[in-house]
């Protein structure tokens, strides 16, 4: 199990500093929770991941499933033994894949939208390549095409046997476009299935509820009291959230004010440096992004000064560091803006090494010096 608690809350903010025990280590909250999809960062050791910072990590339970079996990494030990990176894991439930496989796909969109949309998701409709139900999903996997079916009790069998310290329940992602009736009845949906995982649960690992409703307030607010009234050991905050990040703000105010202060608040899916600040500002302990890893392998170097586009050939001869002022080993053992560039434009693996070490490295101290800043009442 795990034990949370608030050490400090800000006089300027509902922003709070925590400290989140888990049977694998402590975790300092706030805290960014890179992202593990398939039992690796992708382009980093385990011993990589240590070096920087790293507190706690999320994995995959849907992709985990497909390749190579939860059957498999229970046999190990464990997705720690597994992974052989001795920290805190959470693992998702497979919501997210509902929609990223299903109406994302369908539609060639993510949870946020880059533009507004005059295309609406209603009720009764069904994504191409998946099919839900009451029962929980019915998917292809990518590998083969056979079909796979996933619903609360699964989802959470599956977690068990990967071994995580914090589980998530089961539940559908909606889509940015999904209509007010699709979304409410698919909240409702998920609120079953809450409580089918909390009923299903056996093991001592930590289960979070999953608050849904998209970028409606009545909906949120009364997903938030649904799951809130439920005795999870804490609460993740899933979905979409429009097309203006603005929402997301009030989204997160509408939902905290109606969870328990007690427990632990995870914002899944958020973490752009930006939204840093506004999503802590609202009382999110913890949240997990792609970006510094996504980034990485596109050749962006997240710096003091913002983002560099290491293709550009300009760097070519830049012999400063990524950032000057950073401290981790890419910057402080002599690798240059030049060399990387050079490795980028000759298609050579390392610097998808280099560079997703300084963006994780970067974001987790970035992190650090905003839980810095509401101890001092700065935030």
């Amino acid at each position: 199990m795990i034990t949370f608690k608030v050490i400090k809350k800000s006089r300027k903010s509902k922003a709070r500093l925590g400290v989140l025990k888990t049977p694998h280590g402590t975790v300092q909250t706030p805290a960014f929770v890179p992202v593990a999809t398939q039992a690796a960062v992708k382009a980093m050791t385990s011993e990589d991941v240590l070096r920087t910072n790293t507190q706690m990590l999320i994995t995959n339970t849907f992709h985990l499933h497909i390749r190579p079996g939860e059957k498999t990494v229970k046999a190990a030990g464990g997705i720690q033994k597994f992974m052989n990176l001795p920290k805190p894991f959470m693992t998702d439930s497979g919501g997210f894949q509902v929609f990223s496989l299903g109406f994302g796909k369908d539609f060639g969109m993510g949870k946020m939208l880059k533009n507004k949309s005059a295309e609406q998701i209603t009720t009764g409709q069904q994504p191409k390549l998946l099919k839900i139900s009451e029962r929980g999903v019915l998917f292809r996997a990518y590998t083969d095409g056979r079909e796979m079916f996933l619903g609360p009790k699964e989802s959470i069998r599956i977690q068990e046997a990967l071994g995580a310290d914090i589980i998530l329940a089961f539940d559908e992602c909606t889509s940015p476009i999904a209509d007010h009736e699709y979304t409410k009845r698919s909240m409702e949906r998920t609120h079953r299935w809450a409580d089918v995982c909390l009923r299903e649960k056996k093991s001592r690992q930590a289960l979070y509820g999953i608050v849904q409703g998209g970028k409606f307030k009545d909906l949120r607010i009364a997903s938030a009291k649904f799951i809130g009234s439920r005795p999870f050991d804490g609460f993740a905050i899933g979905g979409e959230f429009g097309d203006d990040k603005k929402i997301m703000t009030k989204m997160l105010r509408w939902v905290m004010q109606e969870l328990p202060e007690e427990k632990p608040r995870h914002l899944l899916g958020i973490g752009y440096l930006e939204d840093m600040p506004k999503i802590i500002a609202e009382g999110v302990d913890t949240f997990d992004c792609i970006v510094p890893t996504h980034y990485a392998r596109r050749g962006v170097a997240f710096t003091s000064v913002g983002e560099l586009n290491m293709m550009n050939t300009k760097f070519l001869n830049d012999r400063k560091p990524l950032d000057p002022k950073c401290g981790c080993e890419v910057c402080a053992n002599g690798y240059t803006r030049s060399y990387i560039t050079h490795l980028l434009k000759a298609r050579e693996i390392t610097p998808l090494r280099l560079l997703t070490f300084h963006n994780l490295f970067f974001f987790n101290q970035y992190v650090a010096s905003l839980r810095d800043a509401v101890r001092r009442g700065k935030l």
